[in-house]
């Protein structure tokens, strides 16, 4: 289940698809372009009010823009508009099916068995920590874009490993760490078609001196569909995984559940990948190194009471629906969507979560076929 990889690349994998490795706490956003009308423009006016009490800027309207698009239906006979009731959606989409492995509950699955050796590799002691929060800069920020907008090509670092074809523009998309964040870091771009239901991540994105645009790596992805990357092919996430799926945001929890697993870092994996990954980043070979696209919960036992609503909320996720390994980053770093209704004290506060509260579990018998992320029905039965 490896595939071949340099050291060069895993260096990068490192650095684009954690947010830790030299990015400042894990992501962000800034960057504008506007440009709405009718009834999202008065959306956007009543969310930059509501969020942005101070002079708002033209990233402000980005992303205000890009969550009321995000809460909306999205564009009427949206390719893959489903019932709301079933799985993750986001303007209007389905953030892969409700059968897709990332949408389906593992608080009765079995303990892996090699979920102690994972866990004292990991850190036992060390804390739960949310790399994400209030602030534009801290998390990665979601785009919400429509079908016209300009496609152009984009020079990647491993095109080999990326998909091919013209790209959204990133011109005005909001970029993880601003910006003005070190070209170095991991910028990653997240582009939502709300009238294709198409994803697009970017990893390493900077604008050349030519006005032409140079990233790590990219990949377009059809969120209505259960289809993986090819085997051996990373992404902007080292485990071969989009990032999209594994964003906690703040709307799910205020609407008071989270339905899927959530993305995770931790410094030292294993050099092996399980489903659904599709790659791996390191060189170790000790099987009680975790190996990419290895899910976690935390444990059924663990008293929750004592945290606020909304981190009970992200809490009972974490019981119910897990968090998969997708890259090499800080330990237990769990990654989410910037917002400024995020309470940074209160997410502070899941910092008393520790290493030693989680546990692997075992999906083995959860696959249907090795290029689709469909939970096989007859193994949850």
């Amino acid at each position: 289940m490896c595939s071949k990889r340099t050291e060069a690349r895993a260096s990068y994998d490192g650095a684009i698809g954690g947010g830790t490795f030299f990015s400042r706490g894990g992501g962000s956003m800034q960057a504008g372009k506007k440009k709405l009308a009718g009834a999202v423009l008065f959306a956007i006016a009543v969310s930059v009010m509501v969020w942005h009490p101070k002079e708002s800027t033209e990233s402000d309207a980005v992303m205000a823009a890009s969550k009321a698009a995000a809460l909306g239906p999205g564009m009427q006979n949206a390719a893959g508009a489903a019932d709301s009731s079933a799985g993750p959606h986001i303007a209007g989409c389905p953030v892969f099916p409700a059968d897709n492995v990332w949408n389906t509950p593992i608080d009765t699955l079995k303990k892996d068995k090699r979920s102690d050796d994972y866990i004292q590799r990991m850190g036992p002691a060390l804390s739960l920590h949310p790399n994400f929060g209030s602030e534009p800069e801290n998390g990665i920020p979601i785009t919400i874009i429509k079908p016209n907008r300009p496609r152009i090509p984009i020079t990647f670092m491993y095109g080999d490993e990326s998909d091919p074809g013209h790209y959204p523009t990133p011109e005005g998309a909001l970029v993880e760490g601003g910006w003005n964040s070190p070209a170095d870091s991991d910028r990653h771009v997240i582009m939502v078609d709300e009238g294709r239901c198409m994803l697009t991540e970017i990893g390493n994105v900077v604008k050349q001196k030519d006005g032409s645009w140079a990233g790590g790596a990219g990949i377009k992805v059809d969120l209505t569909s259960n289809a993986l990357r090819p085997e051996g092919k990373t992404s902007t996430d080292a485990a071969g995984m989009a990032i999209l799926p594994g964003l906690l945001r703040y709307d799910e929890v205020a609407a008071g559940e989270v339905k899927h697993a959530i993305r995770f870092t931790t410094p030292k994996t294993q050099r092996a990948f399980i489903w659904p990954a599709r790659h791996f980043a390191s060189r170790i070979t000790d099987p009680s190194y975790p190996p990419m696209g290895q899910r976690f919960r935390l444990r059924a036992d663990y008293d929750i009471s004592k945290f606020s609503k909304e981190n009970q909320v992200i809490l009972k996720g974490l019981k119910k629906y897990g968090m998969f390994l997708a890259d090499n980053g800080g330990p237990w770093f769990i990654i989410g969507e910037p917002d400024k209704r995020w309470s940074d004290g209160d997410l502070n506060k899941l910092k008393t979560v520790k290493g030693e509260d989680f546990e692997a579990v075992d999906e083995s018998d959860w696959q249907m076929h090795a290029d689709s992320g469909r939970v096989d029905p007859v193994s949850l039965h």
